[in-house]
């Protein structure tokens, strides 16, 4: 049953982060910051949000700004989100690799 409410809790948080970012990257041309993946604890006090930065190389940077700038982004999660959750979570963002990972990947096979 908990499990249940993790994952609905986990992809609300997902939608409204991915909307978050898509318009505070508006500004910033030639960068794209999507939401791949997004886990809740189980008592729902931290949600860790996996991150995909296109171009990859402005990843750290992308994910720095991101950290300094969290207190915001959880407010406006909170006023996104407040009437469907009591709490806000606190937020943790990383670095999702995976699509790196994947081009590494066929690039070494295609050789």
């Amino acid at each position: 049953m908990q499990e249940t409410r993790q994952n609905k809790i986990a992809r609300l948080l997902q939608k409204e982060l991915s909307v978050i970012f898509q318009e505070q990257t508006r500004m910033m041309h030639g960068v794209l910051v999507s939401v791949t993946r997004v886990k809740v604890s189980p008592d729902l006090s931290i949600c860790t949000a996996y991150l995909s930065v296109f171009p990859s190389e402005k990843g750290e940077e992308i994910l720095n700004n991101i950290n300094a700038n969290d207190k915001t982004i959880r407010y406006e999660l909170g006023t996104r989100v407040r009437h469907q959750l009591r709490i806000i979570p606190a937020l943790r963002f990383f670095i999702d690799d995976s699509l790196d990972y994947i081009d590494r990947i066929d690039e070494l096979l295609k050789k």
